[in-house]
């Protein structure tokens, strides 16, 4: 009976490496991504490798060139469009076949001092550098539009909620500013990801370097990483470089994602803050009236994916051994690129309907002025006018509402300088000395706003102090991003200039 299973199997597996579900499930994935991602940096680390075997004498200048020439007849779109072969185990044993059919056996030398270990953490590490670097592009993108749309609302008053319940008057600047402040802190975790990332394995070999005399730190500088994994065991088996940058992609989308969740509720009819632009919303197949905000839920639905994905690449390192493991390679570095690409994609989305979308001016001022958030502003007046504790004047004000609630009155406007003073009367055992006419000038919420003028207030004039300085800030976040794009370029050039120089 066994050997019946066995038999069967064997004849629809296969009897040699690799079988066919091995390939179906690991080996076709893996290289379809390889193809896609890994073709030019592969490349270039080859260029790189063989200019630096050169420097050390270690191959003579005639196996440069003729190695050389074989790498520049190299037709990477011929690979990009081939399917998996399973005559070679990867697309790195297909290249090399490749040049040593050029070349002749010299190609072989091109191996010396490295494995496919440190080769293959410098192709992931120089892979996400890019796509870091893209994502952050992306996200100043987005916070350029968020300074625009804070600059047009310096104005627009709105009501601030805490547990999801009225609170205090702010403005929709003032609620922007704290998402490209978040956003701010946001950088600063890639830029320190890319710092951990953009560090060169190169000279690790599979464990433990080389006794061959290779330049590590010319390897760095050819391939434009910042730094060096010294330890070679590290270098291999290190992957918090990728666990690292899985966190703050995953705290980024949750960051937006809770921003997602405040628009979709205020682009309710019932909270009517603002109407999205056509091209974000979509109609009812049934229902005539709607315009389904369906770029923000989308949004909000793609973050979460995004948290999946970077969750998904932390689970699989989770209690992974200490070393070369495929655990951290193939199989999983692709739920990183897509949780990249997908927040780039978002930001874009996200910045656009923002900077399109109008918002109902009119409606969250009167929600403001009618409802009883400005009443902290009475409290903190009447301390000043009156020469009171703030918890007697708290008291005041508390009684006051809580009266009219027994009446039915839910708006300030119901809130007079003769029911406050009679409070006042009760509690304090005097009368207010505040006149009527400044009385009913604190309950205005434009008055709220304007006394708060602190560091990190919503006034007006504090608010264009702080959306300038994110401006004057601008230049110097995009330049950071311009000098790593520019030192990949550069290196890039250099190495083309090399495999020319040889042919």
């Amino acid at each position: 009976m066994f050997e019946d299973f066995r038999n069967k199997t064997q004849q629809e597996d296969g009897m040699i490496f690799p079988s066919n579900i091995y390939r179906q499930i690991v080996l076709q994935p893996a290289y379809d991504e390889a193809k896609k991602n890994f073709l030019t940096i592969m490349l270039q680390i080859n260029i790189a490798h063989l200019k630096m075997l050169e420097e050390q004498g270690l191959v003579t200048t005639d196996e440069a060139k003729q190695i050389g020439v074989a790498l520049k007849k190299i037709d990477l779109n011929y690979y990009r469009l081939e399917d998996y072969n399973p005559q070679y185990e990867d697309l790195f044993f297909r290249i090399e076949n490749k040049l040593i059919a050029f070349a002749g056996d010299v190609a072989g030398n091109l191996h010396i001092g490295r494995s496919r270990n440190d080769m293959g953490i410098a192709i992931y590490r120089m892979t996400l550098r890019k796509k870091l670097l893209l994502l952050m592009h992306e996200l100043l993108k987005l916070r350029d539009d968020l300074i625009a749309a804070a600059e047009e609302h310096i104005d627009t008053i709105m009501i601030g909620y805490t547990h999801t319940q009225q609170a205090q008057p702010t403005t929709f600047a003032h609620y922007l500013k704290a998402v490209i402040d978040q956003l701010e802190r946001d950088f600063e975790r890639m830029q320190h990801a890319y710092k951990t990332v953009n560090r060169s394995s190169m000279g690790a070999a599979a464990l433990t370097t080389t006794g061959f005399n290779i330049n590590r730190e010319r390897m760095r500088d050819l391939l434009a990483f910042d730094d060096i994994i010294e330890n070679a065991w590290d270098a291999v088996a290190g992957a918090d470089y990728i666990a690292e940058t899985a966190s703050i992609v995953q705290l980024a989308a949750l960051n937006l994602g809770r921003t997602s969740q405040d628009f979709l509720l205020w682009a309710t009819q019932e909270f009517n803050a603002f109407t999205l632009a056509s091209p974000y919303v979509q109609i009812s197949s049934i229902m005539p009236q709607k315009r389904n905000p369906v770029s923000i839920e989308h949004t909000r639905s793609l973050l979460s994916a995004v948290v999946g994905d970077a969750s998904t690449v932390l689970q699989m390192v989770h209690n992974t051994p200490f070393g070369d493991i495929v655990d951290t390679e193939d199989d999983m570095q692709p739920y990183l690129w897509r949780a990249i690409d997908r927040l780039i994609g978002i930001y874009n989305l996200f910045g656009s309907l923002v900077v399109t979308m109008d918002v109902n001016k009119k409606k969250l001022r009167d929600r403001a002025e009618n409802s009883f958030a400005n009443v902290t502003e009475l409290a903190d007046t009447l301390v000043r006018s009156e020469g009171i504790s703030f918890r007697q004047a708290h008291s005041i004000v508390s009684k006051c509402i809580k009266v009219l609630l027994a009446h039915g009155e839910e708006s300030l406007a119901s809130l007079t300088w003769g029911l406050a003073n009679t409070q006042s009367k009760l509690i304090t055992g005097k009368e207010l000395n505040i006149s009527q006419e400044d009385f009913y000038e604190t309950l205005k919420p434009e008055s709220f706003v304007g006394v708060r003028t602190l560091l990190g207030g919503p006034a007006p004039a504090t608010m264009k102090a702080a959306l300038e300085r994110s401006k004057l800030n601008t230049h110097h976040l995009y330049e950071w991003v311009r000098l790593k794009e520019s030192a990949i370029l550069e290196a890039e050039k250099q190495l083309t200039i090399f495999i020319e120089e040889w042919n």
